[in-house]
């Protein structure tokens, strides 16, 4: 009997141990697939704007988390622990390149369309180059230009998102149901959640437990 597993993402894209919890998603993905092929998995990637009063244009990186870890060697500490992390999981970070901490609301908005259209592969390819925009190409994702060239890079019209890149700090209304315990944040069969970059075996034995939950009700 084929069985569906519904996987809740809580996410944004300023966050590394975001991308790091994505890459670690994917590798328990493959791991379940393998161990059990019949399960039909329903990903929904879900945002949260985390500096929703965050200006138009952004701040500049360095000084935002200067201020927020009080000290340059506190930011040294931390960007060293993310790579550190990020390189565990496969994925590269450069910090050096990042100027600009950017407003995510189009962002979000963009993929949230995506989402709407009803591609799941098209959403993964546009979630995929967000996140290496940003994390490895150093650009802004709070500029609709920016935006716009990762969308139709991703087979989106500009017809499609036009409408999504607002340029103007509107706030991003996301999920309504989203309990604030931090990003990323994993929600299996709408009931058992897991907060943090937690690694692949982790994720996996969640998935086992709710498909098991799941059998058993």
């Amino acid at each position: 009997m084929k069985q569906t597993l519904s996987i809740d993402v809580f996410f944004d894209f300023i966050c590394p141990w975001c991308l790091i919890g994505q890459r670690h998603l994917q590798r328990a993905l493959e791991l379940l697939r393998l161990e059990q092929p019949e399960v039909e998995v329903d990903l929904r990637w879900r945002g949260v704007q985390l500096l929703p009063d965050m200006a138009r244009t952004g701040q500049p990186f360095e000084a935002f988390y200067r201020k927020r870890l009080g000290s340059e060697e506190a930011v040294r500490q931390r960007q060293a622990q993310v790579r550190a992390a990020a390189e565990a999981a496969g994925v590269n970070i450069d910090f050096s390149r990042i100027s600009r901490m950017p407003n995510t609301a189009d962002a979000h908005r963009l993929l949230q369309r995506a989402v709407a259209l009803g591609e799941p592969e098209r959403v993964e390819a546009l979630l995929a180059e967000l996140f290496a925009a940003y994390f490895q190409q150093g650009k802004d994702l709070g500029d609709p230009v920016t935006l716009l060239q990762i969308a139709q890079a991703c087979g989106l019209s500009p017809a499609q998102v036009a409408d999504c890149l607002r340029g103007d700090a509107s706030p991003f209304i996301g999920a309504d149901d989203y309990a604030g315990e931090g990003v990323p944040c994993f929600r299996f069969n709408r009931q058992q959640v897991v907060s943090g970059a937690q690694p692949a075996e982790v994720l996996l034995g969640c998935m086992r437990e709710a498909l098991g939950q799941a059998a058993l009700a």
